[in-house]
């Protein structure tokens, strides 16, 4: 539904420097799913949002909506963001603070091109409230609202538009932690039950793990990988990508042999293991081999097989349903995560085994 070809938009900062924002961003949005750019703060994300929503005209490349073109830099084409029928929530919420719920969400429809019958605007007002579950608030003054009932007004304020795609802008970050986790839920249902087309920006991990059909994650402006959050997690194509989303151990490596189903058997040192590889390697290639913490398992029996090594509890933290061990192999310690019933003391021997398919060996760039 959404096609984003070749972006590049770049700015002027205060200083007067050019700040290369989006450097050829490029991806598709299928109708009625939920699409993350999740990266670090000033990657990209918001610069590539904005320009989606023709708040930001880029310097070049191609933006699509269900074959209608927004932006062409080839075509001369640029339809302003009012006639774009999309959605936005920013991370201020910007609720009218002199307008009760019922009239916040009203407003868009009253001033609107399109004009709406007083019936039809009450009408869908109150399908909207009910979507986001504040049809028993609609008297409510939008200042007397919890931090939760405000995001919620914000996004029933798009969605009584009825946008062809709707646009998030962190919009979770001013909420506490437990809040934000609720609201995940929430919006998570809502874009499913409502088939929204969702653009969504973030630098919290988690929370793009958790909402995302598909996340792209951005780094300086580029876009390192795209892929389904499991595939992002399992799977990731480069360093960047390991480090940022989710903790990792990092091993440097040397492959010595290729065996079937893209395995690998490299060096390290920790000593010989074998590994996964996405991409072709060759013996003498060095790798990074990336491994969550969850895929080091531990136990006080020695593991038979491959992969399996004899290690030292250096540290431990008890942190309820899991327990984050520090065990050390040789001069290299690796973060390891394990049921609260394995109680090895810290000091005492014990047993490791990496996981093969989870063992991902990353190729040095530019290889």
């Amino acid at each position: 539904m959404l096609a984003v070809r070749a972006l590049f938009t770049e700015y002027p900062n205060d200083r007067g420097q050019i700040v290369k924002a989006a450097q050829d961003v490029s991806f598709d949005v299928p109708e009625g799913k939920l699409f993350t750019l999740l990266g670090p703060s000033g990657c990209g994300k918001t610069t590539t949002l904005r320009s989606i929503a023709g708040l930001e005209k880029p310097k070049s490349g191609e933006i699509m909506l269900g074959g209608q073109v927004l932006y062409s830099s080839a075509r001369a084409i640029f339809v302003a963001p009012n006639k774009r029928n999309f959605g936005m929530v920013f991370q201020s919420y910007a609720i009218w603070p002199h307008m009760n719920v019922f009239q916040n969400v009203a407003f868009p429809l009253e001033v609107g091109q399109k004009k709406c019958s007083k019936a039809e605007i009450a009408q869908r007002v109150e399908r909207v409230l009910h979507a986001v579950a504040l049809d028993h608030l609609a008297d409510r003054e939008s200042t007397k609202l919890s931090g939760g009932q405000q995001q919620r007004l914000a996004l029933a304020r798009a969605l009584v538009m009825e946008p062809a795609l709707l646009l998030l802008d962190e919009p979770l970050s001013n909420l506490d932690a437990k809040l934000r986790e609720r609201m995940r839920f929430e919006l998570k249902r809502l874009q499913r039950d409502l088939k929204l087309t969702t653009v969504y920006v973030t630098h919290d991990q988690s929370e793009a793990l958790a909402l995302s059909h598909e996340i792209a994650v951005m780094n300086e402006g580029h876009i390192q990988q795209i892929g389904s959050p499991r595939d992002i997690y399992e799977r990731p194509r480069n360093k960047f990508v390991a480090e940022f989303v989710g903790t990792t151990n990092f091993l440097e490596a040397t492959v010595v042999s290729a065996e079937s189903g893209g395995h690998f058997v490299v060096e390290s040192p920790i000593g010989k293991f074998t590994v996964m590889s996405i991409d072709p390697l060759r013996p003498g290639d060095r790798v990074s081999v990336s491994i969550r913490p969850e895929d080091v398992e531990l136990a006080d029996e020695p593991f038979s097989g491959t992969n399996a090594f004899s290690g030292k509890v250096e540290a431990k933290v008890f942190l309820g349903e899991y327990l984050d061990f520090q065990v050390k192999i040789g001069e290299h310690i690796l973060l390891a995560r394990a049921h609260p019933t394995l109680r090895t003391p810290v000091g005492e021997k014990i047993q490791v085994r990496l996981r093969a398919d989870k063992s991902i060996a990353i190729a040095e760039a530019g290889r």
